[in-house]
């Protein structure tokens, strides 16, 4: 549907053939269906990590990654260790004509900052931005489509930003908790006040034991209930977290989950990020109507 949409915008530069598509390799499925929606069909994109039920920062790349990495036109990772393991892959293939976007890189973020860029709006808005731009510079004949298809996507994206201005509006300053750091870009973007101790999210985030005063701290604000809602990453569940969910229900606060794929993994990005903030929404009002 987009991409009709867009080629009937861009006149005379609709999509060429299949053997003249931009193979594009996008290492997490999150940056894979912007890209494939603002490619539309000058694109052939591949998502690499896109499992709902794996936790990302475990994945061990294959053979057949490389052979993908090797063979792409442009590649898209993430960036900030997240996903080390593809800048080795392409560092051992070294590919003059390939270009690379690394998220990270783009948003002014290094390896130890929080990696969980797609939380954050504003940097969405950067990366749809290069990506075009990319478009157009590996494939120039068609920058007129590229643009279109950025035009239309931001279309889609309207709900979505719809749902960030009402959760500013309605809920801005509301305490909030997260078992870890991936929550901390959208909570700061929403204005939601998240008060777990930064070390206790970061250790969690980095497969790590809490230290125990950050833990103390955490399930004092639980007994205490001084947030409205929990939030748990549902692709990193451990002992600990789901001790803590369980006594978050017990004690009618909401435990709220967001993931850092695309769940379910045939969803687009807009439609992923639309359901979560639903749910956000959702937990915030029972939240309210709990305390």
């Amino acid at each position: 549907m987009l991409s009709l949409l867009a080629s009937g915008c861009a006149a005379g530069v609709g999509p060429p053939t299949n053997s003249s598509r931009l193979v594009v390799v996008a290492v997490e499925n999150t940056w894979g269906s912007i890209a494939a929606q603002l490619g539309g069909g000058r694109v052939a994109v591949t998502s690499i990590v896109s499992d709902p039920n794996a936790d990302p920062h475990e994945y061990e790349s294959t053979p057949a990654d490389a052979r993908l990495m090797a063979s792409a036109n442009y590649v898209i990772i993430n960036g900030a260790g997240y996903d080390s393991w593809a800048d080795q892959l392409l560092a051992a293939q070294p590919e003059p004509a390939r270009k690379v976007l690394d998220v990270a890189d783009l948003v002014g973020k290094r390896p130890g900052d929080n990696p969980h860029f797609w939380y954050n709006p504003a940097f969405v808005d950067t990366v749809v931005t290069r990506i075009t731009a990319d478009y157009a510079s590996l494939q120039p004949a068609g920058a007129a489509y590229f643009a279109a298809q950025a035009s239309a996507f931001q279309q889609l994206l309207a709900p979505y930003r719809q749902r960030l201005a009402d959760i500013q509006r309605r809920f801005g300053g509301v305490p909030v908790a997260a078992t870890e750091s991936i929550f901390q870009y959208m909570a700061e973007y929403l204005h939601l006040d998240l008060v777990t101790p930064a070390a206790f999210m970061d250790a969690v985030s980095e497969g790590n034991d809490p230290s125990a005063a950050s833990l103390v701290t955490f399930t004092r604000q639980i007994a205490t209930r001084a947030f409205r809602l929990m939030v748990v990453n549902v692709q990193t569940v451990t002992p600990l977290t789901t001790g803590l969910s369980q006594q978050a229900i017990k004690l009618h606060i909401p435990v709220v989950g967001v993931s850092e794929t695309m769940q379910p993994a045939t969803a687009t990005f807009e439609e992923w990020m639309d359901g979560q903030l639903d749910s956000l929404i959702d937990g915030l009002n029972a939240g309210a109507t709990g305390r």
